[in-house]
């Protein structure tokens, strides 16, 4: 991806920071509604939502997506703050950050992250509370980060590289120009 023109950083970033503070919001107040209300030890109660298919059960999780790599939580901490550094640097710097789904999805994408990542410093672990049917029990972060991977993927393959938007030149005289060009110079 080719860097983007220079566009004023309330256009490019206003989008993304929105919704990555509402994802980063709406994911710690689930958590602590299923610390609360589920916990505070994992897998205690389990909260039937739609029979057997969706439950509301808390959770701790050491690894990384689907449970996997368990009690590991430093280097599953580090490594989340360095893609998600590295993904705002992309943003920032190598995608078409003018574009509407692009934003959007950066600013699932980040918030997720923001959201667990406050998870594993604070209490070593990730909350999850949500499952459905044979799934790994997730949460709202990990349904932001998946949500927003699939739109930027997608809009990546399916769109690509289009053009950032090039500002209007200036309005021109004509008139002023062809009287300055049948002008006799001496």
């Amino acid at each position: 991806m080719s860097a983007q023109p220079h566009q004023p950083p309330r256009q490019r970033w206003l989008v993304p920071v929105t919704i990555g503070l509402a994802v980063l919001i709406g994911d710690q107040l689930t958590k602590a509604w299923a610390a609360t209300q589920l916990g505070p030890h994992p897998r205690e109660r389990v909260l039937a939502v739609i029979g057997d298919w969706l439950s509301l059960v808390y959770s701790h999780n050491t690894g990384v997506a689907f449970g996997l790599f368990q009690n590991m939580p430093q280097l599953f901490t580090a490594t989340s703050i360095l893609i998600t550094v590295g993904a705002v640097y992309a943003y920032a710097h190598h995608m078409p950050s003018h574009n509407r789904v692009v934003q959007i999805a950066m600013g699932l994408i980040v918030g997720g992250a923001l959201g667990n990542i406050i998870d594993r410093v604070r209490l070593g672990y990730v909350v999850d509370f949500i499952s459905v049917g044979w799934w790994p029990v997730f949460n709202l972060a990990d349904s932001a980060i998946t949500v927003g991977v699939t739109l930027l993927a997608s809009y990546l393959i399916f769109v690509g590289d289009e053009p950032a938007p090039t500002p209007r030149p200036a309005p021109r005289d004509d008139g002023l120009l062809s009287d300055l060009l049948s002008r006799d110079v001496d």
